[in-house]
C-alpha cells in the first residue's frame, strides 16, 4: 500500500528518504516511543540514555523525513510519531515488525511506564490541590456521568473519524470519545491542563489521541479544502470563559468537512454572579437564541439540542445545556428533513 502510494505520486525520493531515516537502530527506538506518547527531549534522553546532542540529532533526522512531528509549548518542546498519510502507515509497518521481537523496545517501554508514573504524581498533585474549587462548582449542576451519557447520545451514534476538542483543559471528553474516533486532537491555552491531558491520554488505548498548545480563535490546522476536516468539533464548557464565544466558532466551523458536526456543552443562563468573580467565568450562561445566532453567522444551523437540570431545582443551581450544529447544507441534514 505504501509503495503503490508512492508510485502513482512519483516521490520515490520521499520513500527513500523516510527509509534511510530508519536505518538506525536509535531512530527506531525513538520513533517505537512516540507512537506511545509525547515526550521531550529531556525525557528521551532518560529513556534511551544517551547524550542530549546525539538524541538531538537523531530527532532532526526523524523530523525531516516527517515520521514525527515537533511542537513547541512555551519554553518545552514535544515530539510525536507521525499520525497520517505515508509516514504513519510505515510507523505501522516498523511496529508490527518490532512486536514479533520486542527485545530493546519492550526495556523502553518499561521505562516508558516509569515517566508516565512520575507525570501521573504530579497530575494528583494538581488535582488535588484545585479539588476543592471543581468540586464547589460540579455541584451546583447535573453529574457530569449524565451530560457525557447525553453527549455520547447526541454524536455517538457513528463513527468519528476525526474529533477536534476545542479547549481540551485536562483531557477528558478525549478520553470520553476516545473509543468512538479514529483520531481525536485536544488544543487548550493551558500549559499546566495540556500536562494534565497528556497523562490521562499516555495509557495505550489513546495511542491516535493528541493534545495541543493553542488559541481556539486561531486553530493551528489548514483550513477545510485544504485538509478533510473535522468531522465532530467539541466545545465542552469552554464558551463561558471566552470574550468573544462566536469567533471561537466561527474559527471551528472553518475546520469542519461538508458534513461535520458541532457540539456545545455549556450552562443556560442563571445568576450565580460569584463564578464571575470567584471562578473567572466571563458569561453567566448562554441562551438558545444567542447561540443559534452564533451558529447561524458561522454557516451551521442548529440540529439538536438537551437540556440537562441538576436534581436540586433551586435558584443557585446550573442547568447544562448540549447544541448540535450542522453545516447549513450538510447532506445528512438534508436527508433527515426530507424523510
Amino acid at each position: 500500500m505504501i509503495f503503490c502510494a508512492f508510485e502513482d505520486n512519483r516521490t520515490m525520493d520521499r520513500l527513500v528518504s523516510m527509509l534511510r531515516a530508519v536505518g538506525d537502530t536509535t531512530r527506531v527506538r525513538l520513533l517505537l516511543l512516540l507512537r506511545q506518547a509525547e515526550l521531550t527531549v529531556s525525557e528521551l534522553v532518560d529513556l534511551l540514555h544517551q547524550s542530549q546532542p546525539r538524541v538531538s540529532r537523531h530527532l532532526k533526522l526523524l523530523c525531516d523525513a516527517g515520521l514525527i512531528i515537533r511542537f513547541k509549548e512555551g519554553s518545552w518542546v514535544f515530539y510525536r510519531a507521525a499520525d497520517a498519510g505515508v509516514e504513519a502507515q510505515l510507523g505501522d509497518v516498523i511496529a508490527d515488525l518490532e512486536s514479533q521481537d520486542p527485545g530493546v523496545h519492550a526495556a523502553d517501554l518499561v521505562r516508558l511506564n516509569h515517566i508516565r508514573e512520575e507525570r501521573a504524581a504530579k497530575a494528583a498533585a494538581y488535582f488535588k490541590a484545585n479539588a476543592a474549587e471543581w468540586e464547589h462548582i460540579r455541584a451546583l449542576h447535573a453529574p457530569d456521568k449524565e451530560v457525557e451519557a447525553a453527549i455520547l447520545n447526541l454524536i455517538g451514534d457513528r463513527p468519528i473519524q476525526s474529533l477536534l476538542d476545542a479547549g481540551t483543559g485536562t483531557g477528558r471528553m478525549l478520553e470520553l470519545l476516545a473509543p468512538h474516533a479514529k483520531r481525536a486532537v485536544g488544543i487548550d491555552a493551558s500549559p499546566d491542563m495540556l500536562a494534565i491531558a497528556r497523562e490521562r491520554l499516555m495509557r495505550p488505548e489513546f495511542i491516535h489521541c493528541q493534545v495541543r498548545l493553542g488559541d481556539v480563535y486561531r486553530l493551528p490546522f489548514a483550513a477545510k479544502g485544504t485538509n478533510p476536516g473535522f468531522d465532530v468539533v467539541l466545545f465542552h464548557q469552554v464558551l463561558h470563559y471566552l470574550d468573544d464565544p462566536q469567533a471561537a466558532i466561527v474559527a471551528a466551523a472553518r475546520m469542519m468537512c461538508g458534513d461535520g458536526r458541532l457540539l456545545i456543552a455549556d450552562f443556560a443562563t442563571h445568576p450565580l454572579e460569584f463564578l464571575r468573580t470567584d471562578y473567572a467565568h466571563r458569561r453567566l450562561g448562554f441562551s438558545d437564541q444567542e447561540v443559534d445566532g452564533w451558529l447561524r453567522n458561522a454557516g451551521l444551523k442548529l440540529f439538536a439540542s438537551e437540556s440537562i437540570a441538576p436534581r436540586d431545582s433551586s435558584r443557585d443551581q446550573l442547568t447544562v445545556k448540549i447544541w448540535v450544529a450542522v453545516a447549513t447544507e450538510c447532506p445528512s441534514t438534508r436527508e433527515k428533513e426530507a424523510a
